[in-house]
């Protein structure tokens, strides 16, 4: 295996017998090497294999940049987030974090916070993402005892919830935002509070989170069940009517229309989240 680049005396790049590159890094592995030679395998402590490669690009850019103990800490946060939620992340998230950590870091470190606004609902609506948002935080504090506030957990939670649902950041957001309303519509409509640990709460909003990327993409269901809907709207007349008050919602804020299907399975998870 031979260096492809230098990128900096802890990082290289290699190229695979079938093109794929791949980024090494391991302390000293490139000092006073060049490319072409071989690689020094004992060095090697962390391989990442990117396919995308504008985000490989960008990923040895900010290798250039970043500290490699933080980008060993990142990684160790990425991974642990993939055990625990079990769920595969866009590789994006190796360029994202890294840069956002880093920049958090830099930040404390001169005395300048900055508030998550949607603190409070990324906490309500994304309690497994957080959770490693904290956990990431003490890794953080663990390795550079720098102790970041909670407000960045939730950025954390943000970055590894744009990875699992292919999003960026600002949609991310505006999702979030999406979903609290929505939950508000519903509170509202029923005068209730509902049990955020119960598995109906957890299957509304993992809905909540799909039906808002179609709203903000500007699409629908494919089919548009007109007798299925009659009929629900007939036996859940209240979730029914909580549902048009959403759509009424939607179609104002977003100047989007839900087809019958979409109000459907809206009505069936509002029956289950308030009866349930």
């Amino acid at each position: 295996m031979k260096i492809a680049k230098v990128i900096n005396n802890n990082v290289i790049s290699v190229l695979q017998d079938d093109g794929t590159e791949l980024v090494i890094m391991g302390r000293g592995i490139a000092f006073q090497k060049k490319p072409g030679e071989e690689v020094q395998k004992d060095r090697i402590q962390k391989v990442f294999a990117l396919k995308n490669k504008q985000t490989s690009e960008n990923f040895k850019l900010l290798l250039r940049e970043v500290p490699m103990d933080l980008m060993v800490v990142v990684e160790e946060i990425i991974q642990y987030a993939k055990h625990v939620l079990g769920k595969k992340l866009n590789e994006n998230i190796y360029v994202s974090l890294t840069d956002h950590i880093n920049y958090a870091m830099e930040r404390h470190q001169k005395g300048i916070e900055i508030k998550n606004a949607l603190l409070w609902e990324i906490k309500q609506l994304y309690k497994e993402e957080f959770s490693v948002g904290l956990k990431a935080l003490e890794q953080i504090n663990e390795k550079f005892r720098i102790a970041l506030p909670e407000d960045e957990a939730g950025f954390i939670a943000i970055h590894i919830i744009n990875a699992e649902m292919n999003e960026e950041m600002t949609n991310t957001m505006n999702i979030t935002k999406f979903i609290q309303r929505i939950i508000t519509i519903v509170k509202y409509h029923f005068n209730v509070e509902f049990e955020e640990d119960s598995l109906n709460y957890h299957r509304f909003v993992t809905h909540l989170r799909f039906f808002a990327q179609r709203v903000f993409q500007g699409t629908h269901y494919d089919n548009d069940d007109d007798y299925l809907y009659i009929m629900i709207k007939q036996k859940h007349k209240e979730a029914a009517s909580c549902t048009e008050k959403i759509k009424d919602y939607i179609k104002k804020e977003y100047n989007h229309t839900l087809t019958n299907e979409e109000m459907l399975y809206l009505t069936i998870h509002i029956e289950r989240v308030v009866n349930r």
